[in-house]
């Protein structure tokens, strides 16, 4: 994605992935508040849907975040869109036991601000309609709600302007510089991590039918919380895959007697 000429601001490694988003205004706003704190990539998951109108998402962006409508990276999926991200910061107002623990994007972000020197962050949002799924919540490291009187449902620009002005005020009030560039695994690291363990855990029949969605999830929320380094993340994919090469051979030992 090309960068806006003035990003050097200290957000301006950190995107906005908007999943699903069903009006061009809304991403439109999104962008222009993005602008204003210093965030200058877009991210938007919409499959194989149609674009929005960029000229309804234009007159909402204004022509200070126009170019962040014009380099609007389109996605087929989340994992698409989380790929280059070390963290990912999910909002949700839907909650249960299977899903991160979630805190208020103040919370959040004191956390995540340290993070922003020398990782790549993004802030993740859901359609209008009905949010972030479970499925788009494995992807990210923190959970963040809203907290609210009564109604708790808010304009999808409105959840963008709080967390951009949170994660903002945080990283201002305690600036984190001088941090060396990230050696934290990304989205892409760590997918390709869970894969192999699942399929060692699937090697020797620790995931079953109605228990493996559960497991994964929960191994996911625990190694997210581990915040790995690239090396680390190899590391356990070398384990897996010895242990996978063992099963084979171990099986074909006991074949051929």
């Amino acid at each position: 994605m090309t960068p806006h000429p003035g990003g050097d601001g200290a957000l301006s490694g950190c995107g906005i992935i908007l999943v699903h988003p069903k009006f061009p205004e809304n991403i439109g706003a999104a962008a222009r508040i993005a602008c204003n704190f210093g965030i200058h990539e877009l991210y938007v998951v919409n499959g194989n849907e149609e674009r929005p109108d960029e000229e309804r998402m234009l007159k909402m962006a204004t022509h200070k975040a126009a170019f962040l409508i014009h380099a609007i990276r389109y996605c087929a999926d989340t994992a698409e869109a989380a790929a280059s991200f070390q963290f990912i910061v999910g909002t949700t107002a839907r909650q249960g036991r299977r899903r991160l623990e979630d805190r208020t994007p103040r919370e959040v972000m004191a956390q995540v601000a340290p993070l922003t020197a020398g990782s790549r962050v993004a802030l993740m949002f859901g359609s209008e309609t009905s949010g972030l799924t479970n499925e788009d919540m494995d992807f990210c490291q923190f959970a963040s709600t809203i907290p609210t009187a009564d109604f708790s449902s808010l304009n999808l620009a409105q959840a963008v302007a709080i967390h951009a002005y949170e994660l903002y005020t945080a990283l201002h009030e305690h600036p984190f510089a001088g941090v060396p560039k990230s050696d934290f695994a990304n989205s892409y690291d760590l997918e390709g991590m869970y894969q192999h363990i699942e399929e060692a855990l699937d090697t020797i029949t620790f995931l079953k039918d109605n228990n493996h969605v559960f497991w994964m999830r929960n191994i996911r929320q625990f190694l997210g919380r581990m915040q790995l380094k690239k090396k680390e993340a190899s590391l356990i994919r070398g384990v897996c895959r010895k242990l996978m090469w063992y099963n084979r051979n171990r099986v074909g030992d006991e074949t051929g007697r």
